[in-house]
């Protein structure tokens, strides 16, 4: 009896033993069914982005489904959709006169358009013919040489949609170029550009002969200065060429970015000085002959940092004038234009002005610790600045675009601890604070100054929603209620028309699909548009993720993240877990609403995983101050704990996830503290892959090292100014590695160098530590056309030491090879 339960014991102990050692196999065909371009014909459109008419409130939109493509027109007034043509019929007759075969189901149109009478609508469609280019008459004029020039004949179309009428326009004057170097005044009467480091401008008479041809040497162009150098110029440097590119191009046109006054007489730009910046490189190694890249780059505790002149030009007095707005050491200069992103209408061309009117323009000048932001007005009419609104911090201020009314300002601030809007006086003089409470007022949508009324986005105001969760509100500047725009426990995106009268909310959430309806200003629905169309998804499989809240390492603060598990879960297996990090401060790596970009998620997760992303103390600038600011002075370890602490509460929720098992992954910000947390926490974080990682932020760039960590500013006896900087590094607990990781940078990354990876790749070498190392040849920070490849080197790695899959994967990536165009 008792030899008989003593095997009994050994055998549930073999047994037991067996399970929580069992490997399991990394399932690469669940993941690969789930790729870029396997999604790309598996999800279409999943928002409607308007297209406002500009005589009413009218606007139109094309939408995708698992169907094809149609076009739509939508009435708020009269609460009607309609489609804007038949597309058999419209294909039918494009067919005959092309006589290209097309159908409804797949009809492509290009650069759609309303034109002036908003009966017509304006598309063009590539045909297969080819045809001499349209220009080559001119071209063979100036060059007997040149040879023929061929290309795709290109059909443009007017529709008459009352008529439902379609006419080829044969004579259509070719659209002009939108040449990157040209800043075009407002009346279209001047452009400007830089030459040889130099200011320049021309008329629209010489600018079109430009469109047509660049180098016709009859073009008169009008130089405004002389004193342009290589790094003290007056346009763009063309960062991102290399040596040879920047010699190659040295006699082009290049961009001034200029803002114009409303009557394109005057004009004001800054100026940097970066002559005395150090130097950077980066190696090109794929060329014939490999080719080096410099360019400026000041990093964070230098004493070479650029400066910043501003400047003013008058076209009356022949004039430019550098303007004495000095405030602080190494401050930065930013002018305000009106430029800011729009909703999406049939312009052709709106033009850059400075913000303000034509005797004045606002700017701003901030000190280089960040601690310090006023809000300047240049007055044109006393040639002087006057400081209008300052704001101070102890650690860093943020700050949007002012809005700036006939009489009033609008300002945001977050100096109660909260971002929220004031309105002031054009004197400065505070006349109230228009929102105010626990939550997070994030920009401005409209301003219908006729109503007065300020329309704005916001999050956490919503309670028992995610703090993250966008809404639309409206609130009077004269004070009183906010409203409430567009309620639902979604995250909401709203595009509203220039009239501020209708509004189109598109909102989800990461486990919903996608709705859009059109609402009028008082948030009351006026139609359903549309309902995104998941149904391949769904049949491929797909699952959503599930969002959970959490508790930060001090047990108070809420934290938010979302699980993504395999599509084939199997709730009596244990998982290994994958955080996909990224620290912030200016973000958080959690989507909040559907999203169809799985890689870094939901496809690393049908290898075998259970993948996380999740917030950290000093991770989101949507909450509170203390929130955001919460990494001050310690941007190495400041989220870590918490990342930590989301894993053990899951744990303990949750059988299936194996707490022995922690994998982390981040790009970027993301590579730095995937790195970071198997220093810091060598026995809890068992493999990463960090990729493009500035483990070293003595070598990021100033302004965001600078500002989210922290520089000191020091002034002696004498008034001199010096900064401070003082960082911990990645390199500095090399030792402390016990897992296993995986570096991987681009070998041109031009924003976070690759010194980053190869700083760390030298402590661990000097600290005797086994590590993996993938360089990506010439890719920049975002790895480019091989993303794909990263992604399965990384999907490996996890499935080996995370899975314990120590059967080699095949040489040939057959997953990818097989999502690979035909003629590659």
């Amino acid at each position: 009896m008792k030899q008989t339960l003593l095997a009994i014991a050994l055998l549930l102990i073999f047994q037991n033993g067996f399970t929580q050692d069992k490997t399991y196999s990394g399932n690469y065909e669940l993941a690969a069914r789930f790729s870029p371009e396997k999604m790309k014909k598996m999800v279409f459109s999943t928002r409607v982005d308007p297209h406002w008419l500009k005589k009413s409130d009218r606007f139109w939109y094309e939408y995708e489904t698992s169907d094809g493509k149609n076009w739509y027109i939508v009435d708020p007034v009269r609460k009607t959709k309609s489609q804007l043509f038949d597309t058999d019929k419209l294909a039918m007759e494009i067919t005959k006169i092309t006589k290209d075969p097309v159908d409804g189901q797949h009809l492509k149109l290009d650069d759609l358009k309303f034109l002036e009478d908003e009966n017509t609508i304006k598309f063009k469609v590539k045909g297969t013919e080819e045809v001499l280019k349209r220009d080559w008459a001119e071209i063979k004029e100036k060059d007997q040489s040149a040879k023929d020039s061929m290309e795709k004949k290109t059909f443009v179309f007017h529709y008459d949609i009352s008529r439902q009428q379609l006419t080829e326009i044969t004579d259509a004057p070719k659209d002009p170029e939108r040449l990157s170097w040209a800043n075009i005044a407002p009346d279209s009467s001047k452009v400007l550009f830089a030459k040889h480091h130099n200011l320049y401008w021309m008329d629209k008479e010489n600018f079109l002969k430009a469109v047509k041809d660049e180098k016709d040497s009859t073009i008169v162009e009008h130089q405004l200065t002389e004193d342009g150098e290589e790094n003290f110029e007056y346009g763009y440097s063309g960062r991102g060429d290399d040596n040879v590119e920047t010699e190659k191009n040295k006699d082009k046109r290049k961009r001034v970015g200029a803002y114009w006054s409303t009557d394109s007489r005057q004009f004001v730009m800054t100026r940097t000085d970066s002559r005395k910046v150090k130097d950077l490189w980066v190696i090109h190694s794929t060329k014939k002959r490999p080719t080096l890249e410099t360019y400026k780059y000041a990093m964070p505790g230098e004493k070479e940092q650029p400066i910043t002149y501003l400047l003013h030009y008058s076209f009356d007095s022949e004039e430019l004038s550098n303007l004495p707005v000095a405030t602080f050491k190494d401050q930065s200069l930013n002018i305000f234009n009106t430029s800011a992103a729009e909703n999406t209408r049939d312009d052709d061309f709106r033009p850059v002005t400075w913000l303000g009117d034509l005797d004045e323009f606002y700017f701003s000048v901030t000190s280089r610790d960040l601690k310090r932001i006023d809000l300047l007005r240049w007055n044109l009419t006393t040639n002087e600045k006057q400081v209008v609104i300052e704001e101070r911090s102890n650690t860093y201020v943020e700050m949007l675009k002012p809005e700036i009314l006939a009489d009033e300002i609008i300002w945001w601030s977050e100096r109660d601890g909260w971002g929220h809007f004031y309105l002031y006086g054009k004197d400065g003089t505070l006349k109230r604070q228009l929102t105010s409470g626990a939550f997070h007022s994030d920009r401005v949508a409209r301003v219908d100054e006729k109503s007065r009324r300020l329309y704005f986005v916001a999050n956490g105001k919503e309670k028992g929603e995610d703090p993250y969760y966008e809404h639309l509100y409206s609130v009077s500047l004269d004070g009183g209620a906010i409203s409430l725009l567009n309620s639902g426990d979604f995250n909401h995106s709203a595009e509203i028309n220039d009239a501020a009268t209708f509004f189109v909310d598109n909102y989800s959430r990461v486990n919903t699909v996608p709705v859009a309806v059109l609402k009028d200003k008082s948030g009351n629905k006026v139609m359903d548009l549309e309902t995104a169309d998941l149904s391949q998804l769904f049949a491929a499989g797909y699952q959503f993720p599930e969002p959970f809240q959490f508790k930060a390492d001090d047990g108070i603060t809420d934290l938010y993240g979302v699980m993504y598990k395999p599509y084939d879960f199997d709730s009596t297996r244990k998982y290994p877990i994958i955080e996909y990090v990224y620290p912030g401060p200016q973000t958080e790596a959690v989507d909040k609403a559907f999203s169809a970009r799985l890689d870094r998620t939901d496809r690393l997760a049908q290898f075998g995983f259970i993948v996380v992303t999740l917030g950290n103390r000093g991770g989101h600038p949507g909450r509170s101050k203390w929130y955001h600011n919460y990494g001050y002075g310690d941007l190495r370890d400041y989220g870590l704990a918490d990342k930590k602490a989301a894993v053990e509460q899951l744990a303990d929720r949750h059988d299936f996830i194996d707490k022995s098992k922690v994998g982390i992954h981040g790009h970027s910000g993301g590579g730095f503290m995937s790195t970071a947390a198997m220093l810091v926490y060598p026995d809890f974080f068992k493999v990463a892959v960090s990729s493009a990682g500035n483990h070293d932020n003595s070598v990021y760039n100033r302004w965001w090292s600078e500002k989210h960590h922290g520089v000191k500013e020091q002034i002696n006896a004498k008034g001199d100014t010096t900064f401070i900087y003082q960082i911990d590094k990645n390199q500095d607990l090399a030792e402390n590695l016990k897992g296993r990781l995986m570096l991987s940078h681009g070998s041109t990354d031009n924003n976070v160098h690759p010194a980053n990876t190869l700083r760390m790749a030298n402590a661990l070498i000097k600290a005797g530590k086994r590590f993996d190392l993938v360089v990506l040849p010439d890719q920049r920070h975002g790895y480019g056309d091989m993303t794909e490849y990263f992604f399965w080197r990384m999907g490996d790695y996890f499935v080996q030491h995370l899975l314990g899959d120590n059967t080699p994967p095949p040489v040939d990536m057959v997953e990818m090879q097989r999502d690979k165009p035909k003629d590659d």
